[in-house]
């Protein structure tokens, strides 16, 4: 059964990562008449769904019953504040990458994003090492510095690039600015919440709630500082349709996938369901959204990103070599 488990949450997590990608870029860049939906109330929206599953799974593990989860968030929340007050940083920075998320799919293609957020497992390292006393090795070290590589000439200009003055809806500069500052608040956010998980034995779905309330409240206070005008003349939900509901409920399922996956698999499983995602979203952007033409210089990035996450705690093996710019 927990096999079973374990290649579920993997399957859905790699169905979660790439869907999202590819359907926030498509609902970013396709031109329909009247305005266009709000990325602030989109992230308020999807923390207020997940808030929502959270309680419902809370409310199965209380045996469904309300006077049990009742007393579970009375008891592990309200009575907690302190604890529930250290859950408002990893909070806010997350709201803060969410949007950045909908700014970085607006202006860079989904293939070239996909890669380049991939630099949050060098922030992750990182934040680790100096926030949690971990130690790397040598390969995961060589690893890190393969991805930068990697990083670095996914953004190295083709030909066809320096011919043309605009290759998006919006600039690649803003974007990838939008996708970096996104990999340094994952990371520090994510060693954070890691820190905090650790040092109590709360439920991971509590504290999923607690983020969300944060979240939600962060993620209000965006909207009425950015978009107040906007909503006030066109309302909350202007632009959204069926595919702006897909991307909300796509974009709340994450944080609810990435703990199952964690609870039922490993972080090395859920390296290879990135590294696929990263392959199917290059796939599909290239034959269906067409926003992105594969170079040589592009291909041989995908293998300097791909092997952190395929094997960053082992040397490449060599058939890994042989099919790769790593190969002498």
């Amino acid at each position: 059964m927990s096999a079973n488990l374990k290649y579920l949450s993997l399957g859905i997590l790699v169905f979660q990562t790439t869907s999202l990608v590819l359907t926030m870029r498509y609902s970013r860049t396709l031109k329909e008449e009247g305005p266009r939906y709000l990325s602030s109330t989109a992230v308020v929206v999807a923390e207020l769904l997940k808030i929502m599953a959270c309680i419902l799974l809370v409310y199965k593990e209380s045996k469904c019953s309300l006077r049990a989860l009742n007393r579970v968030l009375h008891d592990e929340i309200l009575n907690k504040p302190m604890e529930t007050l250290k859950l408002a940083i990893p909070s806010g920075i997350y709201t803060l990458q969410n949007n950045l998320l909908y700014v970085a799919l607006s202006n860079l293609d989904a293939a070239t994003y996909q890669v380049t957020y991939q630099l949050k497992i060098l922030t992750t390292a990182l934040f680790s090492v100096s926030m949690l006393s971990k130690k790397l090795g040598v390969y995961q070290w060589l690893s890190l510095v393969i991805l930068m590589t990697g990083v670095a000439f996914v953004q190295w200009p083709s030909d066809s690039q320096l011919d043309s003055k605009e290759l998006s809806a919006g600039s690649q500069f803003v974007g990838l600015m939008a996708v970096l500052t996104a990999c340094f608040s994952s990371g520090f956010a994510g060693v954070y919440f890691e820190k905090i998980l650790k040092e109590t034995k709360q439920s991971v779905w509590i504290r999923n709630i607690q983020l969300g309330f944060f979240g939600s409240i962060f993620g209000l206070m965006g909207v009425y500082i950015y978009d107040g005008e906007l909503v006030s003349k066109n309302g909350f939900f202007q632009g959204y349709n069926r595919l702006t509901w897909i991307v909300v409920v796509l974009q709340a399922l994450g944080g609810l996938v990435i703990a199952a996956v964690i609870k039922y698999a490993d972080n090395i499983l859920k390296g290879f369901a990135t590294s696929l995602s990263i392959i199917l979203s290059t796939l599909i952007s290239y034959f269906w959204l067409q926003d992105f033409v594969p170079t040589s210089v592009s291909l041989c990035h995908q293998d300097g990103v791909l092997w952190p996450d395929l094997g960053s705690l082992q040397p490449p093996t060599p058939w890994f070599k042989g099919f790769s710019c790593l190969s002498p």
